[in-house]
């Protein structure tokens, strides 16, 4: 079959003239018959470009679940086309599978199925589909690859969502809404009760004990303040997506364990009806949510952070306090998602915080990398020593980090990935029942 290939494309291109292959005449003969044949079946293909195609696309789906990719195909050439069809996703779209059998009549349609699973977040894109159509006898095929755009945004997972509860029922006793009864330190006064053990003196009203003093000479009954946590404050997250939020902490991206983080705090604070501002900055603002309560935000904030990824350069700190100042003029809390490795690249972040602070409740929550803890633990060789002292100083350099922040006014909430958006919910309910915000 080679060999009569070789002939046949000698011959059509005028390479070998027939005469010349006079001792052949046989092998001649058969090499014309089957460029014939090669010819008959090439003509019989259905053309690939007299395919049209239309998409049918999840318009989004979380990152770890799957969803149903349709490829609609309609035949509007006057031959039937047999062949295959690849449609060309994006590696990261989790697409499966990429290439599929395709038998379409002429003047018909049939429907494609893909499942998509994807493994990364943000938009993932399908370019184009490549239909080979093979003749009848299946000896060549047409080929065309045809432009057919299609995207699925993929939004971050949100999987912190399962300590919500577990915060929300904390919340609830901070609002006194559960048998508990505990009750916060905000300034919005809820009612009157007996002192018990372990209340904050401070709490004791002086004129309702006056009131409730015994007749009959049996003694005062102390008599407390009690007080609702406030409502209605503003709550100011800003994630950095500078080149630090690229780095993989526990095989997930910076960047992502803030987004998480955030989504449970956004979650939580408008539960306890705070308003929640969301800023994504590096050198320019990458995502910003303003002004969305309920269901609302969290629906916004997941497709506004669904697309955005790290930024390889340096963030510009003394940017946020205008932009902070641009979405309220109100003291707030404000919460500023980065990573505070080492002193000379937390300088600038160092230099920004007390313009925050004078005006501002500022939390600083960076993620703590387990391998380095895990790393000062294990002191078996010389290796390890040394692998080990590396990662004692990375350690320390975080807590100086951590304290500086401390004396300019802000507080630090550090942890492994998986910790860190409960531990800033957690966090942020401590601040509530201080009634700092």
């Amino acid at each position: 079959m080679a060999i009569s290939g070789w002939f046949v494309l000698l011959v059509a291109s005028g390479a070998v003239p027939v005469v010349l292959l006079g001792g052949v005449p046989g092998l001649v003969l058969w090499g014309v018959v089957l460029a014939i044949v090669i010819t008959i079946d090439l003509v019989l293909a259905g053309s690939p470009r007299a395919l049209e195609f239309a998409r049918d696309l999840p318009r989004r789906l979380r990152l770890g679940e799957s969803g149903l990719a349709r490829l609609a195909v309609a035949n509007a050439g006057r031959r039937a086309v047999h062949g295959t069809i690849r449609d060309a996703w994006e590696p990261s779209a989790g697409a499966h599978p990429t290439r599929q059998r395709l038998t379409v009549a002429a003047g018909e349609a049939v429907a494609l199925t893909t499942t998509l699973q994807p493994v990364r977040r943000g938009e993932r894109r399908a370019a184009h589909v490549t239909v080979r159509s093979f003749g009848p006898l299946r000896m060549v095929a047409r080929q065309a690859t045809i432009p057919v755009p299609g995207s699925v945004r993929v939004l971050p997972p949100f999987t912190s969502r399962k300590h919500l509860p577990s915060r929300l029922a904390r919340l609830r006793e901070l609002d006194g809404r559960t048998s508990v009864m505990v009750r916060g330190q905000g300034t919005e006064f809820d009612s009157l009760r007996e002192y018990v053990r372990g209340d904050d003196v401070r709490s004791l009203d002086w004129r309702a004990t006056a009131r409730r003093r015994d007749p009959a000479g049996g003694g005062m009954k102390l008599v407390v303040r009690t007080w609702r946590p406030e409502r209605d404050r503003r709550v100011v997250i800003v994630i950095d997506s500078s080149r630090t939020s690229a780095a993989r902490i526990a095989d997930e991206p910076r960047l992502d364990t803030a987004f998480e983080a955030s989504l449970l705090l956004a979650a939580l604070a408008t539960r306890a009806g705070d308003r929640i501002d969301l800023l994504v900055h590096d050198r320019v603002v990458r995502g910003r949510v303003q002004g969305a309560t309920g269901a609302d935000l969290l629906a916004k904030m997941v497709d506004v952070l669904a697309p955005i990824e790290p930024e390889l350069l340096e963030g510009d700190w003394h940017a946020i306090p205008e932009l902070v100042r641009g979405v309220t003029t109100q003291r707030a809390l404000v919460v500023i998602l980065t990573s505070i490795d080492t002193p000379g690249g937390s300088r600038p972040l160092l230099a920004m915080l007390p313009t925050l602070t004078r005006r501002h409740t500022v939390v600083i929550a960076a993620v703590t990398d387990p391998d380095v803890v895990a790393a000062t633990r294990e002191r078996g060789g010389s290796d390890e020593v040394y692998r080990a002292a590396s990662a004692e100083r990375a350690l320390l350099d975080v807590a100086r980090v951590a304290a500086a922040i401390g004396q300019v006014g802000a507080e630090v909430v550090t942890a492994p990935p998986a910790d860190l958006p409960p531990a800033l919910a957690d966090r942020y309910l401590a601040l509530k029942a201080a009634g700092r915000l």
